[in-house]
């Protein structure tokens, strides 16, 4: 069945017609789904009953259920969400200076394949819903009594492999009879499926595009990202170049800096050169340890040499404050340990 939190407030108005209902129920329906973010029908309080009885025999109402959290000393907390179906995702609440982020999962699982990401270990197990990632916002904000104001699409998954449900969810989060967030202050991350980025550009949308770099040539990243295998990197900066001309959004590089493999001076001096001329910014990740995967964050001076290098050749560079250490902090950790 349809989920309700997943479609438009034009949706639910034609639904609420196809019902037999005014239209104006429908837009009822949608405040209260994403204003004050319902669990159950029944919380409608200005909803006629026989109406709300047509939407259980017509519709579903994507709901997440808490599983496990985390708490870090930082005040990072980090969520496994239950899926109706019984699937679990993760979720993170970060507290920054400059507001609350929640950084969010697309996908239960992802088939990427990313070497230094546990999110990939058990593969790709299915798609997110728009009202499933919405959900995940709501249950945090209810649970933390806090508004979130900042969003992160980079948790489970691959955003770009679930793109028409990404778009949707965005739209929706934005929509200003509903959460209302600016699209400035959501990022969406991916590990550069081209195609896909081409498409997001038509969209025309506000967000920032965030591309997983992690290697300044492609015989390095190859060996760390299989979609290297699919696109190489001047295939991948062209497609970002044409989303920044189309946008107007300046684009993000993650780079997640892995022990004696890309942090080197002379990787640095390699990825400024590649990325010069570009109106972009470059996020340093010291990268999280994950068991079965064998890589090690950088050293502390090797992160802050690799970022002088980048900005005296002219390159914009920030290292990530790393929030959670001493708690499950890398992407798929928390679910894994569930499945085991």
């Amino acid at each position: 069945m349809t989920d309700l939190r997943s479609l438009t407030e034009a949706e639910l108005k034609t639904a609420a017609a196809d019902l037999g209902q005014p239209a104006y129920r429908g837009a009822q329906l949608f405040e209260w789904l994403h204003k004050k973010k319902i669990r159950d029908l029944d919380e409608a309080l200005n909803l006629p009953h026989a109406f709300k009885d047509a939407l259980r025999q017509h519709y579903s109402l994507s709901t997440l259920q808490l599983h496990t959290l985390q708490l870090s000393k930082d005040g990072t907390r980090k969520y496994l969400f239950l899926l109706p179906d019984g699937q679990a995702v993760e979720s993170v609440f970060m507290p920054y200076d400059y507001g609350h982020t929640v950084c969010v999962s697309s996908q239960v699982g992802c088939r990427m394949g990313c070497r230094f990401c546990a999110s990939t270990l058990n593969g790709l197990s299915r798609n997110l819903l728009p009202g499933e990632m919405l959900e995940q916002v709501y249950r945090i904000e209810e649970e933390t009594g806090e508004r979130v104001d900042h969003l992160v699409v980079m948790g489970m998954g691959e955003p770009l492999d679930n793109l028409e449900n990404l778009i949707r969810f965005i739209r929706l989060i934005s929509d200003p009879k509903g959460k209302n967030l600016s699209q400035r202050n959501i990022t969406v991350s991916t590990c550069g499926l081209v195609p896909q980025i081409a498409r997001l550009a038509e969209e025309k949308l506000g967000i920032t595009l965030a591309l997983s770099l992690h290697a300044p040539n492609d015989e390095l990243r190859r060996t760390m990202m299989p979609i290297a295998n699919r696109y190489t990197i001047a295939e991948t900066l062209a497609a970002c170049d044409a989303y920044f001309k189309k946008t107007g959004r300046r684009m993000s590089y993650e780079y997640s800096l892995v022990r004696g493999s890309n942090d080197s001076e002379e990787m640095a001096l390699a990825l400024a050169k590649l990325l010069k001329g570009r109106n972009c910014h470059v996020n340093l990740i010291p990268v999280n340890p994950v068991t079965e995967r064998g890589f090690e964050a950088s050293f502390d001076a090797a992160v802050l040499r690799f970022q002088k290098t980048l900005e005296k050749n002219g390159i914009n560079a920030t290292i990530r404050k790393k929030m959670g250490a001493d708690i499950d902090g890398a992407c798929g950790q928390l679910r894994r340990r569930l499945l085991q």
